[in-house]
């Protein structure tokens, strides 16, 4: 079996077994995985981490203790909660403190030719969504986690910062939902992608950083720099929702924050439910920059992070060919 391994900032593709699929576990056959940029802060040195990353996948079940996922298209929500905790009895096992998580946190990831994830995990993906749109699955699911944590009216202006992978998915997600929404970017291509797909203003970074009075900003630049600008646009008693997972210490003057009660909502996972029944509402194919097969992962890796490149896929040894 071919599987990616990270250590040390180098991105090698290994030969090893397949996976020994555990009782309530199923064994799924990759068909297409997505490089995220947390994928990209773990190959920086993010969590120490040395392994198979790899979270948003899609592929096959090949073998499983549930008869109705075998054969099945599928993808996994990426966190293995111990199921007996009191967050797991609320409902938040992606808070459980036993958990591990898949490709980030002792659970190696989807980026190899088989993979293994709980039954509970999985979801089956609807014949009419493509394999390459429901790999946006789990970066949907966090954007829509925003629609969880803070409550927004139909047409409330809401400002994204970040035309990146992720703040396009939710600038169309807060867009869908009923927000007014303005991106700020840097990249004309990226900011295209957001006004065909509804997004309503489109803004470049520079003259957008002056404006203030948005009640929720979203901070997706992943950089440094981002909260301090988020802090900046948002009003007086407004909420900053912070998205950004960089391997780098982040500095923040709290006196406006403190002096304006704005309120800081860290944001990651999301439920995969209300993703999944976005999927088919948004514009998705522009996102896709390229696709290369697991075999020739180092160049997809060396692809992703090249500045300005938006989603770079890995396909299976079935989906290649």
């Amino acid at each position: 079996m071919l599987s990616v391994h990270l250590e040390g900032g180098r991105v090698e593709v290994v030969k090893g077994p397949r996976p020994r699929r555990r009782a309530g576990h199923s064994l799924v056959r990759l068909d297409v995985a997505g490089i995220c940029n947390t994928d990209l802060e773990l190959q920086r040195g993010y969590y120490g981490f040395r392994g198979r990353p790899g979270h948003e996948f899609v592929g096959e079940v090949v073998a499983s203790d549930t008869p109705e996922l075998t054969g099945k298209r599928v993808t996994g929500e990426i966190n293995l909660a111990c199921g007996r905790c009191e967050w797991c009895a609320r409902g938040l096992g992606r808070h459980c403190p036993n958990r591990t998580v898949l490709g980030i946190v002792r659970h190696p990831g989807a980026f190899a030719e088989y993979l293994t994830l709980p039954d509970q995990n999985l979801h089956v993906v609807a014949g009419r969504i493509p394999s390459e749109h429901a790999v946006f699955t789990e970066p949907v699911a966090a954007a829509c986690e925003i629609l969880d944590q803070v409550k927004m009216r139909r047409g409330e202006p809401v400002a994204v910062l970040g035309d990146g992978k992720l703040g396009l998915l939710i600038a169309q997600v807060l867009q869908v939902s009923g927000a007014k929404v303005t991106l700020v970017g840097r990249h004309e291509s990226k900011l295209r992608i957001a006004r065909d797909a509804g997004v309503s203003e489109t803004v470049v970074a520079g003259a957008a950083l002056k404006r203030a009075g948005f009640p929720v900003v979203v901070d997706a630049t992943g950089s440094r720099e981002g909260l301090a600008a988020a802090v900046g646009m948002v009003r007086p008693r407004g909420t900053v929702v912070m998205k950004s997972t960089i391997h780098d210490a982040v500095a923040l003057d709290m006196a406006p924050v403190i002096v304006n009660e704005i309120t800081l909502v860290g944001s990651r996972c999301g439920r995969f439910e209300p993703a999944m029944r976005m999927l088919p509402k948004l514009h998705l194919a522009p996102l896709i920059a390229a696709r290369y097969p697991l075999a020739r992962a180092p160049e997809a890796f060396a692809a992703a992070a090249e500045k300005g490149t938006l989603k770079v896929l890995l396909e299976g040894q079935a989906a290649s060919g």
